[in-house]
């Protein structure tokens, strides 16, 4: 207990503007979004703005690249969640069946392994094989958020926990103690949405 306190102030020392915004941002997207607020999308629009550039300072090349892609997405939510429903109304929460997820994990397992392979002989990244577990999971978690897939939060309760680990490592205390909240919302979403589903 005595060697973590320090290391604590010492992350919050280093916390710099650029992460308090996007933590900020990133988590009124997920509160937002929890609560299937459309609201969510241009919060996530800031949020993973800046987080392009943070993630690229530390060397979390693939977690820069996945904001990149988090930016396209947060623009086709917003539309998608207003007109992707039947005769482009709003969106229903639909809930998918145990053959979709075997084939999402196993292309997960899949895009990990070839793109940590990649960038552990071809780069300096960090934590090349987590970086891409969490990257891809990312992607594809991501966009069954976009589809309002029931199963999306109990993904990204996994996704949430490892990425606690990495920021950590990292030295994003600030990041790894929003992922730690993340993780708790991701509960409160799935409930929620569960409860939307059932009643929709």
């Amino acid at each position: 207990m005595t060697e973590i306190l320090p290391a604590v102030v010492d992350g919050w020392q280093a916390t710099t503007n650029l992460e308090i915004v996007s933590v900020l941002f990133g988590l009124a997207y997920v509160i937002l979004a929890a609560r299937e607020d459309i609201w969510c999308w241009p919060a996530a629009l800031i949020g993973t703005g800046t987080a392009i550039l943070l993630f690229w300072d530390v060397s979390l090349l693939m977690e820069s690249a996945l904001n990149v892609y988090y930016l396209a997405m947060a623009l086709y939510g917003w539309w998608h969640w207003q007109r992707g429903g039947p005769d482009r109304a709003s969106l229903p929460i639909t809930s998918w069946r145990w053959r979709q997820h075997a084939l999402t994990l196993v292309l997960i397992a899949v895009l990990t392994l070839v793109s940590g392979s990649l960038l552990t002989a071809n780069t300096q990244a960090a934590l090349p094989y987590v970086d891409s577990f969490t990257t891809w999971a990312a992607v594809i978690t991501t966009w069954m958020v976009t589809q309002k897939i029931l199963e999306n939060w109990l993904y990204w309760i996994v996704i949430d926990a490892v990425s606690i680990w990495l920021y950590a490592e990292r030295g994003l205390m600030l990041y790894a103690a929003l992922f730690a909240g993340y993780t708790i919302i991701a509960v409160f979403g799935y409930v929620q949405w569960r409860r939307n589903l059932s009643h929709g």
